[in-house]
């Protein structure tokens, strides 16, 4: 069975983000172990009206880094700051070495953003060690802050499935194309909803099929 760390998105916290994912975590269940870490950076609360259309009305939000100085995040803006995101870079690297090894990586929204980052640390061999041989990357983006360009400089070669929603108001469908450019190879699942993680007929089968070399490898290896 395959062990993936799960990166949860901007609002969200590692039980939030597992409530969420309760329909893919049944899907894989006889194929892969879902771990979840929370982000360390506190995000502010939101004014309760647009709690409550947003949906997120839990207390405790994290995020992965800010895009602005007071403490707020906006994936469409180009910024100089990224205050928080090297907490996160230790945070991550922390689950992946004390709670691994882990086989992949799945995110979502400014979480897919941040392990995009990490895969650019591991392909320049920065900060390491980040050890997983494949990422699932949902809504995810170019992150637009000035301190992680560098970042996107070198193919990515970290085998990578990207899932995104042709309706998507969070994060337009074009900036999750966009990202695939830093990418060899990437691997594509579209869909005709919004901004959460897909889980029908269609979308199951491209997972584990996505999965599947993963999954016969380590069979192999487990058998040695």
């Amino acid at each position: 069975m395959l062990k993936i760390l799960c990166i949860h998105g901007y609002r969200q916290n590692d039980q939030t983000f597992r409530e969420r994912t309760g329909a893919l975590r049944k899907a894989l269940k006889k194929y892969a172990e879902l771990v979840f870490i929370s982000a360390p950076n506190q995000v502010p609360p939101l004014e309760s009206n647009d709690e409550e259309k947003d949906g997120a009305n839990n207390t405790d939000q994290r995020g992965w880094w800010f895009s602005a100085p007071d403490d707020s995040y906006m994936a469409q803006d180009y910024t100089d700051c990224c205050k928080g995101y090297t907490e996160s870079v230790e945070v991550i690297k922390k689950a992946l070495i004390e709670q691994g090894p882990f086989d992949g990586i799945l995110a979502f929204s400014q979480g897919a953003t941040m392990v995009s980052l990490i895969c650019g640390l591991k392909e320049q061999q920065l900060d390491g060690p980040f050890e997983f041989d494949f990422v699932i990357l949902v809504a995810g983006f170019k992150s637009r802050q000035k301190p992680h360009e560098h970042l996107y400089q070198k193919t990515i070669t970290t085998p990578s499935l990207h899932v995104f929603g042709d309706t998507d108001k969070v994060i337009e469908k074009e900036m999750s194309v966009d990202l695939l450019q830093y990418f060899a190879e990437p691997q594509i699942v579209e869909h005709s909803g919004g901004h959460f993680i897909p889980v029908s007929g269609p979308q199951k089968k491209a997972y584990i099929e996505f999965l599947q070399p993963f999954i016969d490898k380590k069979k192999q290896q487990e058998t040695k």
